[in-house]
């Protein structure tokens, strides 16, 4: 029987989703018209350039959507998914995936790159590149941080917010699935650079140190490798608190003027950034075409911040245990690259990607402030000088092969491996008395005896991973109406983390001379020679450890047209997993640690969407399923891990447990024209044993842990638009003659409490109490859940040319960022209103297509706040002005 087009493409993009080989084998006989030629400006004439092709990498093989009469992938695909494609990207003007992401229903971004989805913490959120997971270089995460991908390597982001069965089973919000640009099909070769300045930072007051003199590149010249007596010390399994340990000998190389000095920058220079990207095909024989994608880019961006960071030491928040105005600059270099291989024979192909990035940052602290417990008159002074080698290597091999005419082959094989260095991170702390009986008292001195009148610390700590994966899927036809697809999917991570501190103690009765240097001269060979400085291991118990996560997965899944308007794509995937945690003996003696992890579970995970083709314009979607969650290896490792942007320490919890998720929603989609929409959806979620932050005080330092708290419910309301008004009208020979609006608008209502009733019991390691009334409280929200989302862009667009001028409104209420320490309120964030404006323009440069962007953010000056409140009484974890930014940006194709 003939199906309706609405049918048969729903057909071939649930195909798609589930088995692209299909998709693309069913292209031919699909088509209804070849795709036109863009113009020069890169639009045809009737419409703009974005409409022309969407690239979206599924499993981790590639749906190229053109030429069909209705090629709008969120309408016709058999689940709920946003696309952003490379011109909503580029519409955005954000530098990175995670700030263009931040545009969808429904998304938020907290943390500078962890995208939270539907208020669901960054656990419940699964990112993907090109349908393979990924490795994070973020110390004792699993979760990639989506900041890290420069739009510039990246064609298009699904948002997958319904679970189907082809996905891996941790799918608690959503997966986000990041696209790499494509194989070319004609040769092209694009340039483009940008300079961008804020109000705060540009021409400002800020701090940095010299480190070397290969800093600018991201690369560190071997002035921070290890010295020799640390690295001999490190490699011999000694204790320091034995006895047997030169630790003068070690502490007399750690400190130096290039390391530990920090400067003033009276002018703190623009920003600017450069990319190439370029592309070519050729012929093999008679039916073959190999395809050569590469881009590279470089990026040089500073930020500074002056920051009031505070916590309280009462219930009521009425006293300060920290007060401190603190200026944090950043210097952030990103260096990027991308390679690209394809074959195409027919409808066979071969797809062979590469991708480096390498994000470093250089960061200068310089803060003065008080501490409670010391005199009520006295001031401290703290520096910090620090250095992050974040990096990335992944590759790609994605093979799509039709063996006959209704069966269809593909598989994936990836290899990724991410590291992350810090070394010498140096932090010290000057006092002053402030008293006139004190012949010091207005001077900072650091007397090195561990906090009272000055310390200092340093340290290093190592991250690598590897993440091995590979699938397997196979689509058939059942009968016209019913396609089936089984597969196969296994991942393999391994890593190991290690983490080093010492303290500099001086011994009483050190004269206070010395105490009045810097910190290069307090620390200098013949200083700790003479006053007998020592070092200390403040991390002997468990400083390195391993950690893996090993999954098997098999599903099958069927898409079926039960009648010509209803289809139904179900499946059930089994997943079994094992993960672990183990502290690394790399001591000779070695210590009893019960700081471990072995987790070991396999579940059955269903699910199934129907939907509704109620017209041609109109769907009705009705979906649930199963999922999982599991913790993050940040979360398990009992490590310390201070977060210099929170001015937290977060220490993991090895007792946590998996989350289970039960997921429902109801949608209703009307597309009343092309590219044209209007959707609400309500959705629910029971979820047991979520995983939640709670926190506490230990050193006078706040510490952020994890416990699984009983249950929690989250449900809410999402409603999207997007609609053109053409401008013709307005005078068909004057400026609005070709000229359209747009107007995209995005909102989201949500709602989530955690259930907590007596006898309640919860596990965290090292803790006596065992009820988790302790630790949570009946009725608060989840973590990272803003109520209410919004998103707005009104802009102007030719249909001829590029000519694009956006405004973008976001707006987020207060989310938690962690549970209150000691029965304090919660700690949330104030994220408020952000208003920026894009504008592109396309021209020519003799006869070569060229695009300017120009771009201002944060127009409203939005303050950044991190706060508790009780009453009247507020503590401000963070508070800082983030600035006006402005940017100008050149692309030229050739």
């Amino acid at each position: 029987m003939l199906k309706p087009l609405g049918a048969i493409s729903l057909l071939l993009l649930t195909s798609a989703l589930v088995s692209p080989s299909l998709a693309i084998a069913q292209s031919a006989e699909l088509a209804v018209a070849e795709t036109p030629e863009p113009t020069l400006e890169g639009a045809t004439a009737n419409q703009p350039a974005e409409e022309e092709e969407v690239d979206v990498s599924v499993g981790g093989e590639e749906i190229v959507v053109r030429g069909y009469l209705d090629r709008n992938i969120s309408k016709n695909a058999p689940q709920v998914v946003s696309v952003l494609s490379a011109a909503d990207i580029e519409r955005t003007g954000e530098g990175d995936i995670a700030g263009a992401l931040s545009r969808v229903t429904g998304l938020s971004v907290v943390g500078g790159g962890f995208v939270y989805v539907r208020g669901l913490g960054d656990r419940y959120s699964l990112a993907l590149l090109n349908g393979s997971p990924l490795p994070s270089p973020e110390p004792l995460k699993r979760v990639v941080p989506l900041d890290l991908f420069p739009t510039s390597v990246i064609a298009s982001s699904l948002v997958q917010k319904t679970y189907s069965a082809n996905f891996p089973g941790e799918f608690g919000g959503g997966v986000i699935n990041l696209t790499t640009k494509a194989i070319p099909r004609e040769t092209f070769l694009t340039i483009s650079a940008d300079a961008s300045g804020n109000t705060e930072t540009t021409n400002q007051l800020g701090y940095t140190y010299y480190g070397s003199s290969m800093d600018w590149s991201g690369f560190d010249n071997g002035n921070r490798d290890l010295q020799p007596a640390l690295a001999a010390y490190l490699a011999s399994g000694q204790r320091i608190s034995a006895g047997g340990v030169d630790t003068q000998a070690i502490a007399s190389q750690l400190v130096t003027g290039r390391n530990a000095v920090v400067q003033r920058y009276n002018n703190l220079p623009a920003n600017g950034s450069a990319n190439i990207t370029g592309g070519t095909n050729f012929d093999l024989g008679d039916d073959a075409t190999m395809g050569i994608l590469f881009t590279a880019g470089y990026s040089n961006k500073w930020r500074s911040r002056d920051t009031l960071q505070q916590t309280a030491s009462t219930l009521d928040l009425s006293q300060k245990e920290l007060d401190f105005k603190r200026v944090i600059t950043d210097n952030r270099i990103v260096v990027n690259g991308l390679l690209g291989f394809g074959i195409e024979a027919g409808e066979q192909k071969v797809r062979w990607t590469n991708v480096f990035i390498r994000d470093t940052l250089k960061q200068a602290r310089l803060g003065v402030g008080t501490r409670q417990n010391l005199s009520p008159t006295a001031t401290l002074m703290q520096q910090d000088t620090a250095w992050y080698e974040r990096q990335l290597i992944n590759t790609q091999l994605v093979g799509e092969f039709k063996l006959s005419p209704d069966v269809n082959f593909s598989f994936r094989a990836g290899y990724a491996n991410s590291k992350r260095e810090a070394p010498d991170e140096l932090s010290f702390e000057y006092y002053r008395s402030n008293q006139e009986s004190d012949p010091f008292g207005q001077v900072f001195i650091n007397r090195l005896n561990n906090g009272q009148q000055g310390s200092a610390e340093v340290s290093y700590s190592y991250l690598s991973e590897d993440l091995w994966s590979g699938s397997a899927d196979l689509s058939f036809k059942i009968t016209p109406d019913m396609t089936a697809t089984v597969g196969y999917a296994y991942a393999d991570t391994v890593r190991r983390t290690e983490r080093r501190d010492f303290l500099f103690t001086a011994p009483g009765g050190t004269p206070i001379v010395s105490a009045l240097f810097r910190p290069d001269f307090l620390l200098q060979p013949d200083v700790i020679d003479f006053y007998d400085i020592t070092l200390t291991d403040t991390n002997e118990a468990n400083p390195v450890f391993d950690a893996g996560l090993r999954t098997h997965a098999g599903y099958g899944q069927i898409q079926a047209f039960i009648t010509p308007e209803i289809s139904l794509n179900m499946g059930a995937r089994y997943e079994k997993a094992e993960q672990t945690v183990s502290p690394v003996q790399v001591f000779t003696v070695p210590t009893a640690s019960l700081a471990s992890t072995s987790l070991e579970r396999a579940y059955w995970l269903p699910a199934a969407t129907m939907t509704w083709d109620i017209n041609d314009q109109m769907k009705f979607r009705v979906s649930g399923s199963k999922t999982i969650a599991r913790p993050q290896f940040r979360e398990l490792i009992f490590q310390n891990f201070y977060d210099t942007d929170s001015n937290r320490l977060f220490r993991g919890n090895p007792l946590l447990t998996d989350s289970q998720l039960y997921n429902a929603e109801a949608r209703y989609e009307y597309y009343f024209d092309r590219d044209q929409r209007f959707t609400v959806a309500a959705f629910f979620k029971r979820i047991d044993s979520p995983i939640e932050s709670f926190s506490s005080f230990d050193d006078n330092s706040v510490v952020t842990s994890f416990a699984n708290a009983p249950k929690a419910n989250l449900y809410g309301v999402e409603i999207e638009t997007q609609k053109y008004f053409d401008l013709s009208g307005l005078g068909e020979d004057g400026f609005f003659g070709t000229r359209r609006a747009v107007a995209i608008a995005n909102y989201t209502y949500t709602q989530s409490k955690l259930n907590v009733k007596a006898g309640d019991s919860v596990a965290v390691f090292n803790s006596s109490s065992t009820s988790a009334l302790d630790f949570f409280t009946n009725g608060s929200p989840l973590t990272g859940q803003s109520d209410h989302l919004v998103n707005l862009q009104f802009g102007l667009e030719d249909t001829e040319r590029l000519s694009q001028q956006t405004i973008l409104f976001t707006f987020a209420t207060d989310r938690v960022t962690s549970r209150g320490a000691s029965g304090q309120p919660d700690i949330k964030e104030r994220p408020g209103i952000q208003l920026d404006f894009v504008a592109r323009e396309g021209f020519k440069v003799g006869d070569k297509d060229a695009e300017l962007k120009f771009e201002v953010r944060n127009l409203t000056n939005t303050k950044y706040q991190e706060l508790q409140e009780s009453g009247e009484n507020i503590i401000f974890y963070n508070r800082y002005k983030q600035g006006i930014s402005a940017s100008i940006g050149l692309e030229i194709n050739f």
